[in-house]
C-alpha cells in the first residue's frame, strides 16, 4: 500500500517500544484474573426444593491440637440432614475432591446441587470433580455464614458433641474411624426422627 520497505530492525524497535513481547507468565496471570472475575452462581439464585439430594452444603473446619493443625471437611444434605465429615492433614482441593466423591457415594449419587463457601479448598481439583459428576456448584456470599446455616449448625454440633468430648487425635486414620462411628449414630438418629 505505502510501497515502503520495512526492515526487521524497524519491526524490532516497534515491538520494544510498545512492549509487545509474548510473556507466558503475564498471559497466565491475566487468564487467572479473568477466570476469577467470572461471576459465580450464588446460592441466593437457587429456588430450593424439599427433597433429598437437591442441595448438599459443604464447609471446612480448622482444628488445632498440641501445636498441630488439621482440617475437617463437612457436608450435609440440606433437606434430610444426612451428614458426613472427614479429617485431612492439608487444606488441599484434592482432599475436597476426595471428600465430594465420598459424599456422592454416601448419598448413592443423588446429589444435584452443591453449595460451598469461597475457600481455596473448593477450587481446581474440586471444581474438576464437580464437572465430572455433572453437579451444579453454588457459592455462598462472602462473609455471610447464614447462607450455609445448615452446615454451620452441623459444624457446631460436631464440635460440641464429638470433638470437645475428647475424641480429637493427631492421627487422621484413628480420628476418622471414631468420627465414622459417631456419624453412623448421628445419621441413624435423624432417620429415626423421620
Amino acid at each position: 500500500m505505502y510501497q515502503e520497505a520495512i526492515s526487521s530492525w524497524k519491526i524490532q524497535r516497534v515491538i520494544e517500544k510498545h512492549s509487545l513481547y509474548y510473556n507466558p507468565a503475564k498471559t497466565e496471570k491475566l487468564k487467572k484474573k479473568r477466570r476469577r472475575n467470572q461471576s459465580k452462581k450464588r446460592i441466593t439464585e437457587l429456588k430450593k426444593e424439599k427433597r433429598q439430594g437437591f442441595l448438599v452444603a459443604f464447609d471446612g473446619l480448622t482444628v488445632y491440637w498440641n501445636g498441630c493443625k488439621r482440617y475437617i471437611l463437612t457436608g450435609i444434605d440440606v433437606y434430610s440432614k444426612i451428614a458426613f465429615a472427614r479429617m485431612y492433614k492439608t487444606k488441599a482441593s484434592s482432599n475436597a475432591a476426595d471428600f465430594l466423591q465420598r459424599m456422592h457415594y454416601l448419598l448413592e449419587g443423588k446429589i444435584e446441587n452443591i453449595q460451598t463457601d469461597n475457600g481455596s479448598e473448593f477450587a481446581k481439583y474440586f471444581r474438576d470433580a464437580v464437572k465430572k459428576l455433572n453437579l451444579v456448584h453454588y457459592h455462598s456470599r462472602p462473609r455471610m455464614p447464614q447462607d450455609n446455616s445448615v452446615d454451620e449448625r452441623f459444624n457446631r454440633t460436631l464440635k460440641e458433641e464429638f470433638i470437645q468430648l475428647g475424641n480429637l487425635t493427631y492421627d487422621c486414620d484413628i480420628f476418622n474411624k471414631r468420627l465414622t462411628e459417631w456419624l453412623i449414630e448421628y445419621n441413624s438418629f435423624l432417620i429415626d426422627l423421620l
